[in-house]
């Protein structure tokens, strides 16, 4: 095979100027004589599905507050993704949007955990996760991901010992693993559902990167190990690193827990999503403030 026929149009051509003109941080905040390969930006162009749908709801002016009562078609898409590719039932009614993994992050804690409590983490990991822990006064209990020669791997004699002596009630997951990009196998996977029932651990599982997954390596949902493992498993993606889509700000959290799911909505919503369409017949409260359940936005 040539290696022209391995030339990929929009990446191999890069234009290094017209990549420094942007106001992204990859390139925005080095020194203009440094490379950055610094942070996980690729400089692949935009799927044209995705600039075509940005073009035309602009070109519509379509930017306004959306009428989505049911919930937004991210939703269904994302369940009918996660079938697709890897043959998980997800439940669209489960599914909410965020602006990013670390909201979703910070949003489950907040509802699962109370300052004081015992996260256990692997390591090394995502900076910000780490930094979400120590702000939000949770108790970082770091699980090593472990260097061997047949390249990283997980020590869950480790990870039950460190839950076991910490009380940990939450299991942070990285799979695919973000820095080392290690993808955990079935097995590896059942070992942890094993340790996450056995201490009665709520896994928020970070997917983000499962699209980059290459073979002979398989992405598995930790949620679709078995009916225990869906019950007491959050799902966080999004589709910024697949699709370099960073700056759009959108990212879904999936609810296995039906309690966690119930005090995530309990919570005050957009107008848009919590008021019915009547409701914006009703008058306005005197002096024109807003009150919980009123139509004002």
């Amino acid at each position: 095979m040539s290696t022209e026929t391995l030339r990929l149009p929009g990446f191999d051509d890069l234009d290094r100027d017209r990549l420094r003109a942007r106001s992204s941080v990859k390139w925005h905040r080095p020194a203009p004589d440094v490379l950055p390969a610094w942070v996980a930006d690729m400089d692949f162009p935009v799927p044209p599905a995705v600039t075509d749908a940005l073009r035309a709801a602009v070109e519509r002016r379509d930017l306004g507050y959306p009428d989505w009562p049911d919930g937004s078609p991210l939703r269904t898409a994302f369940a009918r993704r996660m079938a697709d590719r890897y043959g998980w039932t997800a439940h669209a009614d489960r599914v909410r949007e965020q602006t990013d993994l670390i909201q979703c992050l910070q949003l489950v804690l907040h509802l699962a955990t109370g300052p004081g409590d015992a996260v256990a983490i692997q390591t090394p990991n995502y900076p910000p996760f780490l930094a979400t822990l120590t702000t939000m006064g949770r108790v970082a209990v770091p699980v090593p991901m472990e260097d061997t020669d047949e390249g990283w791997r997980m020590d869950f004699a480790a990870l039950d010992a460190a839950v076991e002596r910490s009380g940990c009630k939450v299991l942070v997951l990285v799979n695919p693993h973000n820095p080392t990009g290690r993808v955990l196998t079935r097995a590896e996977l059942e070992e942890t559902a094993a340790i996450a029932r056995r201490h009665d651990l709520l896994v928020v599982s970070d997917e983000i990167h499962a699209e980059l997954v290459h073979a002979p390596h398989r992405h598995i949902p930790f949620a679709s190990l078995s009916p225990d493992a869906a019950r007491r498993t959050v799902t966080l993606t999004s589709a910024t690193k697949s699709f370099n889509l960073a700056a759009i700000r959108c990212a879904v959290t999936h609810y296995g827990p039906d309690r966690l799911l119930a005090l995530r909505d309990a919570h005050p919503r957009t107008c848009t999503a919590r008021c019915p369409r009547s409701a914006w017949s009703r008058p306005r409260p005197r002096g024109g403030t807003a009150t919980r359940g009123s139509a004002s936005c």
